[in-house]
């Protein structure tokens, strides 16, 4: 499959799209509370690109899913769909995923939230699991195999007993919502693309406390952990640069530099 190599009018507009996407993760925080609902929070994500931003909600309909965003609350890996039954309380985790459309041009990005005091063991998984994507993030340049990636994410999540899940993966993004490369969070051999200038793809390993196994619900989208194990995710969309990426959906308070020089 052909790798698309974006010009300077496509990345530019591509990063109009990634601060969209940035804006709403940063905008929802406040929101995320004891009590409100996971479908209220659709709700005001959903205003919030529509009516601020004059964007186009990527999820609402993309193969039929029915919400604006997904929302994958403790033992949910991905692709949660909100649910105005579904009311978050203390101790919860969810990550929040966004994807936007702006001028015809797609960009992915999601996070953890916290709701009020989490135990330990959850701090730890949603620490490590962001720690594996930014030290991932410093491998990226021309002429380095694409592999390298998922090399450096599984190692560091094995060396804190945690468990990658395989199952799912990044993606080229750009003009389509998923493109080619795909990008593992594990290690494969046989995986020799290498990184050129104007690649753009999204990094977001999912992490497991339990195992690596995955379940998919009756409803053909929510993915759980077989055993019960509590899951996070952090995503970020990359542009591969002359001399290392730009994290097109760097948000506020982050704290690594949206730019990286790895050479």
């Amino acid at each position: 499959m052909k790798t698309t190599l974006n010009n300077k009018y496509d990345i530019e507009q591509m990063r109009i799209s990634g601060k969209i996407t940035a804006s709403v993760l940063e905008m929802i925080k406040p929101y995320v509370v004891p009590d409100i609902s996971t479908d209220e929070i659709n709700k005001i994500c959903h205003n919030y690109i529509v009516n601020v931003k004059k964007a186009i909600p990527a999820c609402l309909g993309y193969n039929n899913f029915p919400k604006s965003i997904c929302i994958s609350v403790n033992d949910v890996v991905c692709h949660g769909i909100p649910n105005k039954y579904e009311l978050l309380k203390n101790n919860d985790i969810l990550n929040i995923d966004v994807s936007i459309i702006k001028n015809g041009y797609y960009t992915d990005a999601s996070k953890m939230f916290l709701v009020g005091k989490v135990n330990k063991k959850k701090f730890f998984l949603c620490k490590k699991t962001r720690k594996s994507l930014y030290l991932s993030l410093q491998c990226i340049r021309p002429g380095i195999k694409i592999n390298n990636i998922g090399k450096i994410i599984q190692e560091y999540i094995q060396k804190k007993k945690l468990y990658i899940v395989r199952e799912y993966c990044g993606h080229g993004i750009g003009r389509k919502f998923h493109e080619f490369p795909h990008i593992l969070h594990y290690y494969e051999a046989h995986d020799t693309l290498t990184m050129q200038p104007g690649m753009i793809f999204t990094i977001e390993p999912m992490v497991n406390t339990a195992s690596p196994y995955v379940k998919c619900m009756d409803d053909g989208w929510t993915v759980k952990t077989r055993e019960g194990g509590y899951s996070a995710q952090y995503e970020h969309t990359i542009l591969v640069t002359n001399n290392g990426c730009e994290v097109i959906t760097h948000q506020k308070g982050e704290k690594i530099p949206k730019i990286f020089i790895n050479i």
